[in-house]
């Protein structure tokens, strides 16, 4: 978890400290390592749990964190993530051997039971996904920002270093996304199982490089987050979320590198752990600062083990999806470890153990099986892989060792199972934890399914039947009904209607509720034009735009009607400008539903566009209204 005990860097004195301390901390882990303070005769496996909150009825996002946590305060393994509708638990490392993945399961299945426990009183729930398919956009609202002083200070700082003047997200996929933000809030859309491996220093060279080139089969087999805003897009849509919330760069005329926080890395690390600090250092700014008293430069005169605080908070501000972290063991003595932050949380506990199991056993077995990776495969195939399995997960191609291209499920079924397996035999992990969760990854391979999967496929079905928004409420119902049972995922049925009757429209705003592909007219249009326009496409009004999509006018199919009676009479042309009504009645994103309804009703008419800054954004029409009761009575 972070570091909470930090602040925003308020002035030069505050920064120069706070970098003295982190070269000190640099100096103080190179002279740990050059002899040999590190602990490197035993394997620990540990993870953090991220959850999302949702309302029990309508399954939405719930901004219910502090409350939880109070109820909570009993047990400090639950803490806060950025976001109020978050939260995050961590699991008791464990020695790699035995039962220590079915322990493993046990220990977070007790811990979610008892935040469930609590999170009844709130009437939420909490749900394990990549991202929560009925989140919205709004919220995503820096309101709904936890009230701590780390992640204020954060936010600020982010912000600070905003080269343009917004956070611009773009993902395609079955659909697309193109959306500006104010924040880099958007970070909170994403959740994961983050899983830890502890390392030697001897092997973390080796088996960092492992952990990139395993980045893409894992990400491949356990995606979970292919839906943002009611939008199909990557099947793990949660790594270009991640890495564009926080994005600062902007675009220029030149071709000058700037790396993003979040990031996979650009090259394979070669002489040790602090390679990888060292570029963190060198790339990004210090964002944060924490009062930090100790030297960790005398503690190490003193022969004691230093904290290193300094070295951790920056390091906690810099994404890398295969993380480096410093530790101090139970026994005094410091570790590292490699953090796994490419799994996503969910689709059951089950399934996200399987991962960890897979992973930890993948990265033993290939440590065993390879002396340097670096020569079986580019880096550049390895980062190509990392960003196939994002977009096309279980269906992706990779290129590997010796330049073989490969399907994802042949690569895991036919190779790295089998060096999972020997990777967890070589630590003596029960032969009955091995079947059980490399089972259930063998089988999502075969059966081709996998979370992702499971949900494009059951919310393009439910797409077809219900409006987008009761698509998503009846898909995160249906998630939530078979995590409850710990089923994995290869064994759920696709999601129907009959998964959740309480779909209540009462709290929809008109930004979940508006059609946003939109066929416009512009004032120098012909009638004749626009009279075909819709009746090819069974329009009965058209909104009026300029060429900078401000918002000018209004047709109706009457208006059109009487235009085109005018045109047959006297022969002449007509243009959209002489029949339109120039101030169309409008509404805003923002409000309610009933509130769409009421002023269509006193207004007495069919059709209310919905402006943002008179920007036109979509369109609420009197036949939406008719559809959605139809659905509800149905």
């Amino acid at each position: 978890m972070g570091e909470q005990r930090v602040s925003k860097l308020s002035d030069k004195k505050q920064m120069n400290r706070f970098v003295k301390n982190l070269l000190k901390d640099m100096d103080a882990m190179q002279y740990m390592l050059e002899n040999n303070w590190f602990e490197d005769d035993i394997t620990r496996i540990g993870a953090e749990q991220e959850m999302v909150l949702v309302h029990k009825n309508s399954k939405r996002a719930a901004s219910k964190a502090m409350e939880a946590l109070d109820l909570l305060k009993e047990h400090p393994w639950a803490e806060t993530e950025i976001a109020q509708f978050n939260l995050e638990t961590t699991m008791t490392p464990l020695q790699l051997k035995t039962n220590c993945f079915s322990a493993m399961e046990k220990e977070n299945m007790e811990k979610l039971n008892i935040i469930q426990e609590k999170l009844d009183e709130l009437d939420v729930d909490y749900l394990l996904t990549g991202i929560l398919p009925t989140l919205k956009k709004y919220d995503l609202d820096l309101s709904n920002l936890t009230p701590m002083k780390r992640y204020a200070a954060l936010i600020e700082s982010i912000n600070s270093q905003l080269i343009g003047d917004d956070y611009q997200l773009k993902l395609f996929g079955i659909d697309e996304l193109c959306v500006k933000h104010d924040s880099p809030l958007m970070e909170a859309c994403n959740t994961s199982f983050q899983v830890h491996l502890q390392v030697s220093p001897q092997d973390f060279v080796h088996k960092y490089n492992i952990s990139q080139a395993l980045a893409a089969p894992i990400m491949a087999i356990s995606a979970n987050s292919p839906l943002v805003f009611g939008r199909r897009l990557w099947h793990e849509s949660r790594i270009a979320m991640f890495q564009q919330s926080i994005d600062t760069r902007t675009t220029h005329d030149h071709m000058r590198v700037r790396s993003p926080r979040v990031n996979f890395g650009n090259d394979w690390i070669r002489e040790s752990v602090l390679d990888i600090y060292k570029e963190d250092i060198a790339r990004f700014r210090v964002l944060i600062s924490a009062d930090i008293k100790e030297d960790s430069a005398k503690k190490i005169k003193k022969n004691k083990v230093p904290s290193l605080r300094s070295l951790q908070v920056h390091n906690s501000t810099v994404y890398r999806w295969n993380r480096p972290c410093y530790g101090i063991s139970d026994n005094g003595k410091p570790h590292l470890r490699i953090e796994n932050r490419v799994i996503p949380a969910g689709p059951s506990v089950v399934d996200e153990i399987a991962n960890a199991c897979f992973w930890v056993g993948m990265m033993e077995g290939m440590a065993d099986k390879t002396k340097d990776i670096t020569k079986l495969l580019s880096f550049a195939d390895v980062k190509d892989n990392f960003l196939k399995a994002s977009r096309y997960g279980i269906d992706s191609s990779f290129n590997w060792f010796n330049s073989k291209k490969v399907s994802a499920c042949d690569l895991i079924l036919n190779e790295l199972i089998p060096i999972a397996r020997k990777g967890l035999e070589k630590h003596k992990v029960h032969k009955r934890d091995i079947n059980k969760y490399l089972g259930i990854i063998e089988q999502r391979a075969k059966k081709h399914m996998n979370g992702a999967r499971w949900q494009l496929r059951s919310f393009t079905n439910l797409k077809e039947q219900v409006s987008v928004d009761e698509a998503l409420t009846i898909l995160t119902a249906s998630i939530q009904k078979n995590q409850s049972k710990n089923v994995p995922v290869h064994k759920w049925k696709e999601a129907q209607l009959s998964d959740f009757s309480g779909y209540d429209p009462k709290e929809l705003k008109v930004s979940d509720f508006m059609e946003i592909d939109l066929f416009t007219a512009q004032k120098n249009d012909l009638i004749s034009l626009v009279a075909k326009l819709m009746d090819w496409k069974d329009l009965r009004f058209i909104p009026v735009e300029n060429t900078k999509g401000r918002l000018v006018g209004l047709i109706t199919e009457k208006d059109i009607m009487r235009a085109l009676v005018k045109v047959k009479k006297k022969g002449k042309t007509m243009t959209v400008d002489e029949v339109m009504i120039k101030k169309p009645v409008t509404i805003s994103e923002h409000q309610s539903i009933s509130e769409a309804m009421k002023l269509m009703k006193k207004s007495k008419i069919g059709c209310l566009p919905v402006v943002k800054d008179n920007e036109l954004i979509g369109i609420v029409t009197e036949e939406d209204f008719m559809t959605f009761a139809d659905n509800l009575l149905a």
